[in-house]
């Protein structure tokens, strides 16, 4: 205002009082700064209610047919291992830091849920969350899933994000494999974005962060024991540790890629969303 004072209206420096002076009748007279929302963010994208009506289409069909399971999965954001206050007040009155800073490790939460029955499965992982780390989960639990379940189909819920998207190569050629290996028919049937909360294995990070609000988590061993200490649905859940690191940044060849494509079966008009697999004997 005192620059515009100078070179709109004629004054001089002399003539105007300093800009701390300004600024407190400024406030006298009422006037304060405003957060301005440079942009709204998109919340909604043309296709959302067409993905909801076949999402919930396909969940209903694979929880009623037998020899279908349906699962749910995501990646929580990672958990830092110290003294760390995590925004809320310690239930043993310890103290701790209000900053995140050196963490002594770090953690990151990868989980499946079988919505229908409840089960829930969590792995921590100490590196970054890939294609690679979620397809080897998967088949992690599929020699169990076969004898529970008589498995012949794999129906997926999950989030549109960079490592399990509907066009992330690395992440396609994995299922196509699992595919293959299992003679399984995979459903790939994602949840519109900023709609993640739909995802129902949201429900069990709610859970998670509940159950470890308020404890200062200063080691591994202790992240471990209080996630296999909570419960969803009246279930606890299995927590296992991976040590593997995995790389990052692996993507398949156009070549190849062009094999994988020709496997896979989308949906029209939302091919990124809905993606059937079927094996090869």
């Amino acid at each position: 205002m005192r620059l515009r004072l100078l070179t709109q209206c004629g004054y001089k420096d002399a003539e105007l009082p300093c800009t701390r002076t300004l600024r407190t009748k400024l406030n006298d007279l009422g006037y304060r700064l405003l957060k301005v929302r440079k942009c709204r963010p998109l919340k909604k994208i043309p296709e959302t209610d067409a993905i909801f009506e076949e999402v919930h289409q396909i969940n209903q069909t694979a929880d009623q047919d037998e020899g279908v399971l349906r699962i749910s999965l995501d990646t929580k954001a990672t958990v830092n291992i110290g003294p760390f206050s995590r925004g809320g007040y310690s239930r043993q009155g310890e103290d701790a830091c209000d900053h995140d800073f050196q963490p002594k490790a770090t953690l990151t939460p990868f989980g499946i849920l079988l919505p229908k029955t409840g089960d829930n499965h969590l792995w921590f992982g100490q590196g970054k969350v890939t294609a690679d780390f979620m397809v080897d989960r998967i088949e992690e639990m599929m020699p169990r899933w076969k004898q529970c379940f008589g498995l012949h189909t794999l129906v997926i819920n999950a989030e549109y994000g960079p490592e399990s998207s509907g066009r992330r190569t690395q992440w396609l050629k994995r299922l196509v494999e699992l595919s293959d290996a299992y003679q399984l028919t995979i459903q790939l049937a994602y949840y519109p974005p900023y709609y993640s909360k739909y995802n129902p294995v949201e429900r069990v990070w709610g859970v998670l962060e509940n159950h470890w609000r308020g404890e200062i988590i200063d080691s591994v061993d202790k992240a471990l024991g209080l996630a296999r200490s909570m419960t969803y649905r009246g279930i606890k859940p299995t927590v296992r540790k991976v040590t593997k690191t995995y790389r990052k940044g692996i993507s398949v060849a156009k070549k190849v890629m062009r094999d994988i494509e020709a496997r896979l079966e989308r949906t029209t008009d939302l091919e990124a969303w809905f993606i059937k697999i079927v094996p090869q004997s």
